[in-house]
Formats: C-alpha cells, structure tokens, sequence
C-alpha cells in the first residue's frame, strides 16, 4: 500500500499483526519433515500447499486429503488438525479474508501462476505496506484461490453418533471388508435407517464413501512409497487390476504415475 489511508491488502490484518508476524503473514515454504499440529484456528484464511508429499486435514466434519501439486484452503477461524506424510514439503500463507475469498474449506488444484505468486510474496520479509507491484501480485493469489474448481479429496463426516462411529472405524482402517448389513448390526441401527441417514448427513451413499475413503488412503499410501499391490491389498482390493480401474477412474492417471512431485 502506498498511503495510510488506503483500504488494507487481503495479507494485512492490522488487528492481529503482533500475533502472525506482521503485515505480510508467513508466506513461507516448508523443508522435508513430518507435521503434527493439534486442533487450533487462525484469524486469517490459511492456504497450505503440498509440493511433495501428502496433508491430511480434520476438521469438525470433515476429513480432507491435500495430496502434491494441490493446496487447502482453511477459511479463518475454521478449527482443524493436520499431519503430514515423511515426504512432505510445501508452502502456506496467511491472507486477510475478502469478499471475494471462499468462506468453506477447500481442496484446490495449484497453477502454476498461484504457486509462483506465494512463493514471491515469501520473499518480500514482514512489512505493514506493500507497494502497487505487490498488491497486484497479491490480487493474483486472491484471483487463483477464488477461482480455482474445488476437488473431490474430501470425506464428509456424519453426525448421527452411531453413523459417526461406523465413519471413523473405516477412516482408520479403509479396508474393511464387512458388509453394509455388518457395520449397521456392529453400530446398533437399522440397515434402512443407516442407508438412508448416512446419504444424508454426507451427501453420499456408504458405498461411494468408502470408496472415497479407501482412495484418499490410497495417496497417503502411495506418498509414502509404498508398493502398489501391497496398497491394493491393504484396502481390501479383490484385484490389482480392480484397484488400478478405481483410481485411474477417479484420478485420471493409474496409481504408478500419480506425481508425488511438484505439479
């Protein structure tokens, strides 16, 4: 900014400057290591990208997966825990929301314009002003992240206690094989009731959400190097070949060539 009185950049937050170091919050990149954060929230949106490896986010209702050359965005104040894969290397900035920014958490494809502009704007240091060139690349950011079509890297969680815990169960260990009949008898409720509820509190049949879950264990799996059969086998494949299908259905590209670099 150029005058005092000009309306603040999206990356100012006079408010809260003493609390995320300044004017230009954390646009910063991250080393190779294994991330573990508890439940905590933030003033400002958050945008954390993974350029190797794999994020795993939970939020109160769902639990996402940011796999390489994708990004999160955490609206601010929105509650949530994170841990990374060992391969994990990334960015992150802080921005102060817009009218123009999402207002619910979302997984995003990066561009290369976005990637580029946060990695420029980790290089300006902590300043309360920013000069014309830098609010425009700042409008940039802003544009990409508003801009950029939501991905399907998320699993939404139910409410009701007993669909709760069916959900977490299979979280833990996608690749249970027991029958829809089966998880409903292990939860105390009624088949009917269960199709019925767990469509509507998440939006998607238990079949399709198991689906999606044993997929976003997938990526965790395959970021962390491990053997393509052996993660077929682990989610409860009947095949290799049936694995291969799903994923290359869901992701465009078989399991062997999804990047676990910079995209």
């Amino acid at each position: 900014m150029c005058s005092t009185e000009a309306k603040p950049s999206p990356l100012i937050d006079p408010a809260h400057a003493s609390q995320e170091g300044g004017a230009l919050v954390y646009a910063v990149t991250s080393k190779a290591q294994v991330r573990r954060t508890p439940e905590h929230k933030h003033m400002r949106g958050q945008i954390l990208a993974a350029t190797t490896g794999v994020i795993m986010i939970a939020t109160e209702r769902q639990q996402l997966v940011v796999p390489s050359g994708h990004a999160i965005w955490l609206p601010p104040l929105q509650l949530h825990a994170l841990h990374t894969s060992q391969t994990f290397t990334g960015w992150s900035a802080y921005i102060l929301p817009t009218s123009d920014l999402p207002t619910q958490t979302q997984i995003l494809q990066v561009s290369g314009l976005l990637r580029e502009a946060v990695l420029r704007a980790a290089s300006w240091g902590v300043s309360e002003h920013l000069n014309s060139a830098q609010e425009r690349v700042l409008a940039v950011i802003v544009d990409e992240i508003a801009n950029s079509p939501s991905q399907d890297f998320v699993l939404a969680m139910p409410v009701d206690r007993r669909l709760l815990n069916i959900a977490k169960a299979l979280a833990e260990a996608p690749g249970d094989a027991r029958s829809m009949q089966e998880w409903a008898t292990w939860a105390g409720i009624a088949p009917r009731t269960m199709t019925r509820h767990f469509a509507d509190e998440t939006g998607m049949s238990f079949s399709d959400w198991r689906q999606r879950a044993r997929l976003m264990r997938a990526l965790e799996l395959l970021a962390a190097g491990t053997a393509v059969t052996s993660i077929a086998l682990e989610l409860g494949y009947d095949s290799l070949s049936a694995f291969i299908a799903m994923f290359k259905r869901h992701f465009g590209v078989p399991p062997s060539q999804f990047s676990a670099g910079e995209k």
